[in-house]
């Protein structure tokens, strides 16, 4: 089976609950809490499969505890060549939806930069209720939405629905 390693930042717990139940559902995985377990770069190097949590702040900013690592990962450009990502993420659609989840198309960004295997996880836009976001390409977010504020009843349904499409995207077997 792939190693899957979860990278969550989070400041309101959303986003780590959403990891946490990944963890759940990717049996053998490990979560890495940006705050408390990371360590630098090479950690990236321990997993086949990188599932990237981050909610958005200010203007589609990721959360604080990317910020460090997304300028390093800009400047150094590690080898993430082989490497499947897949991004997730919290956001407010309502009292922030002119930058909902934007966070996750910049995070995109300096993945693939590195060279690492994006596209996996896109997510349906409808049911949601935004301005912008830089996350939608070609009607799709690039990753998973949440928005527990406004749409707290779907989280749970909509991260298993999630992971299951991960697997079937990437060719993860359950043991």
């Amino acid at each position: 089976m792939a190693n899957v390693g979860i990278f969550v930042g989070s400041s309101g717990g959303v986003t780590l609950g959403a990891a946490e139940k990944l963890q759940e559902l990717f049996e053998g995985s490990e979560l890495i809490n940006m705050e408390e377990d990371y360590d630098g770069l090479e950690q990236f190097d321990d997993f086949d499969i990188l599932l990237i949590g981050s909610s958005t702040w200010g203007q589609g900013d990721p959360q604080r505890d990317w910020v460090d690592v997304l300028y390093e990962m800009q400047n150094d450009e590690p080898d993430l060549s082989g490497k499947k990502v897949a991004f997730f993420g919290a956001g407010d659609q309502k009292t922030h939806g002119e930058h909902f989840v934007s966070a996750l198309a910049k995070m995109e960004d300096v993945f693939k930069k590195c060279g690492a295997k994006t596209g996996f996880g896109y997510w349906p836009t409808e049911n949601y209720n935004y301005k912008f976001s830089l996350a939608e390409k070609e009607g799709k977010f690039c990753g998973l939405a949440i928005d527990d504020i406004n749409q707290g009843d779907f989280t749970e349904n909509r991260v298993i629905s999630w992971a299951e499409q991960l697997k079937k995207e990437m060719g993860i077997e359950d043991d």
